[in-house]
Parts: structure tokens; C-alpha cells; sequence
């Protein structure tokens, strides 16, 4: 008799999900030895100080439950950045909460505020949490196209998704996979279409701090008139270079807030106690967090020079840590198939854009993750110069 026969059955509420191509990609990774620019994460080490701090916040006895919203010192920090990064005050009592990472964050911002029925505005490429939490919420994604290789926003087809039924536009700056980044004039050309409607907004702005060649990161939190609607949504992994610790925060409204902290209470209740008053000691110091860009910009630009002596396109980089390039001079193989290649002939690792779409589509380009030690890019820059 098959075992498996006799289980309870189950209908999935995510039936169209299945292994994460971040997932295939590292596996196929440390099964060939490639040298791996598919997943996001760094392959260096974080400060020690803040190793230090959390290590002295757990022998000073901070091991029991916080706050539900986060321990107020961290949520003192984080307001004080955003004032003095985005000039904007905001009650940290209130409107500030501390998440179990960014992913927990998005889900539980559109738990709170997306009901059966509800259309949600997403732009393709997108990050592959954004579809499945809309879906458990019983929304319904609206799926706009950013066309390589500027993925810019398209005004007028974001103006006529808009519906009666629209809740909320999900947008993200700096985006992944694209490395691109709003502009103030993109957020007023939003700010016009949403004027005198009730939909909200959520911003990803988990790369906020990673922004190049001198420009601003433009936070809905710089715009009154957006932030008043808005989840903005950051990560302490992305920035500090501890993507394990699962630390973020969601900055909104306090009457959104209140919705927002209704579902993160019975969804991780609080977040890691110890890890919350490390980071807030850590923040004292805003070097880490105001030198991040050039830190970046450095690896971005040791990354694209060693490409342009390839045959792949370079697209642009205004942030992320992530590189698009087109290679569409070198194979007419799918996306999919090309990153395989890639992967198992050239043993290097990448991500077919084509997996951050709902449907096929391919526009032959693939995305490289330059959060690496020089050593790690030099390896793969000396590998990809045999194409």
C-alpha cells in the first residue's frame, strides 16, 4: 500500500508555486563549482561591532520578548535616520515596527490591508514574494511591464490599470532585478494618478542606501502627499550585511500601522530581542549606513569594467547590487537555458530575468549579484572573459 494515498489531501492556496529559481540556481551552483553572482546575499563578513553589540545585549540579560512593535530604542534610531535622511518626522511610538525581515514585512502589509477581490498594481520584472502574498490575501495582481533595457515606469498604462477595485501599487527602489531607481519626477507623476482615491501604496525600499553616481534615493517618505498612504519597507540584512539576521522594519502611518501591527502580531508576534538592541547601539554611528553607496559603487564599477571586455551589453546600474547585462550577441538559448549554460560550461551563476515575470517572457538578459569580495568578481570576471 502507498502511505502517501492515505494523508489527508489538501488544496495549496499557492498551487502555481514551486522551488524558487534562487534556489535551483545555488544548488546547480555548488553542484558544477561555479562561482555563484545568482543569489543576493554578500560572501564577506559584517562589521565586528556589530557582532560585539549584539553579543553584549544578550550577556546584558535583553533575551526575553520585546515590545510586539520593536524595542524602543531601535524605533528611536530608525526615526531619526528617516528625519535626517528624508526630512521627515515620524512618531516612533507609532508609526515605526520592527518585522522578522522584509519578506515578512511585505506579506504582512498586504495581509493587513488586501481583501478578497481587491486589485493590487505590480510592475514586472518583480521580486517573487510580491505575487503569492497578494494571492493569500485573495487579491488579484495587476501586472504592468517595465520593457528592457531602461525598465522604466510607464505612466499611461499605470493610469489605465487603475480601477474602482485597485487597493494598493506595489512599487520598489531601487528595483530588483533592474538596478533601476524612481526619480523625484516619477513620484509626482504617482502622486497625480493616486490624488483623491483611497489606494495605498507599499514601498520596497530595502536598497535604500544602495544608490550611485550621486544620486538621491528618492523615498516615498521625501513626498507628504505619498507617505501619508504608504508602507515603506527597509531591511538591516540589505544594509548592514547580515541578510540571516531577518531584520526589518515597516515605517507608516499610525493609522496604518495600527492595521499593520493587528496581523504582525499574530503572524511572528515580535522579532529577535537581543539582535533589536544590537542594531540600535550600532546606529549610533551613521558611517555604515552614509558610506554603503560608495562602498557599492566601487564593486559595481570593478564588476562593469571587467564586463565591458566581454560580448555581454551592459545595462544600466543606478542601484541594488545587482547587474543586468543582455547577451543576446553571444545565444539566442532562453533565459533559463542560457543561465544553465552558464552555470555548468562557464562556472559562473546567474538569474534568468524571465523568472521574475508571471508569464514567459524573455528578453535575453540575465542578472549578476556583484555583493562579493573582490576576489570572488576577479574569479568571475576571468571565467566570463572566455565567452
Amino acid at each position: 500500500m502507498n502511505a502517501a494515498l492515505d494523508l489527508p489531501q489538501i488544496a495549496s492556496r499557492l498551487p502555481n508555486v514551486g522551488t524558487t529559481i534562487f534556489t535551483v540556481m545555488s544548488a546547480l551552483a555548488t553542484e558544477r563549482g561555479a562561482v555563484n553572482l545568482g543569489q543576493g546575499f554578500p560572501d564577506f563578513d559584517c562589521d565586528s561591532r556589530i557582532l560585539d553589540a549584539v553579543a553584549d545585549a544578550m550577556r546584558q540579560g535583553h533575551n526575553q520578548y520585546p515590545p510586539m512593535a520593536g524595542v524602543p530604542a531601535l524605533r528611536q534610531a530608525i526615526a531619526a535616520k528617516i528625519q535626517a535622511l528624508y526630512g521627515t518626522q515620524l512618531d516612533w511610538g507609532e508609526e515605526i515596527t520592527i518585522t522578522a525581515g522584509a519578506t515578512q514585512a511585505l506579506l504582512t502589509a498586504i495581509l493587513c490591508c488586501v481583501h478578497p477581490g481587491d486589485e493590487v498594481i505590480v510592475f514586472e520584472p518583480t521580486y517573487d514574494s510580491y505575487v503569492p502574498s497578494i494571492e493569500l490575501a485573495g487579491g488579484k495582481p495587476v501586472f504592468i511591464t517595465l520593457e528592457a533595457p531602461e525598465y522604466r515606469i510607464p505612466f499611461d498604462r499605470l493610469a489605465a490599470a487603475i480601477t474602482p477595485r485597485t487597493r494598493l501599487i506595489l512599487l520598489n527602489t531601487p528595483h530588483n532585478p533592474s538596478g533601476t531607481v524612481w526619480h523625484a519626477g516619477d513620484m509626482q507623476q504617482l502622486a497625480e494618478l493616486v490624488r483623491d482615491t483611497d489606494i495605498l501604496l507599499l514601498s520596497d525600499e530595502v536598497y535604500e542606501h544602495m544608490v550611485y553616481d550621486g544620486q538621491r534615493h528618492e523615498s516615498v517618505l521625501r513626498h507628504p502627499e505619498l507617505a501619508r498612504r504608504s508602507f515603506v519597507v527597509s531591511s538591516f540584512g540589505k544594509t548592514y550585511h547580515v541578510t540571516g539576521w531577518k531584520v526589518g522594519y515597516v515605517a507608516a502611518p499610525a493609522p496604518l500601522s495600527a492595521e499593520f501591527r493587528k496581523v504582525h502580531q499574530f503572524n511572528v508576534f515580535t522579532v529577535n530581542t537581543p539582535m533589536q538592541h544590537g542594531l540600535a547601539r550600532y546606529m549610533e554611528d551613521p558611517a555604515p549606513y552614509l558610506d554603503l553607496p560608495a562602498f557599492y559603487q566601487r564593486k559595481r564599477d570593478l564588476f562593469r569594467a571587467g564586463l565591458a571586455n566581454t560580448r555581454f551589453k551592459l545595462l544600466p546600474c543606478e542601484g541594488t547590487y545587482f547587474q543586468c547585462v543582455d547577451y543576446s550577441a553571444i545565444s539566442d538559448q532562453t533565459e533559463a537555458e542560457f543561465a544553465a549554460w552558464l552555470t555548468t560550461e562557464i562556472g559562473v551563476a546567474a538569474i534568468p530575468v524571465s523568472a521574475f515575470y508571471h508569464a514567459p517572457h524573455e528578453s535575453g538578459v540575465v542578472r549578476f549579484c556583484f555583493a562579493k569580495q573582490d576576489a570572488t568578481l576577479e574569479q568571475a570576471l576571468t571565467r566570463l572573459a572566455r565567452i
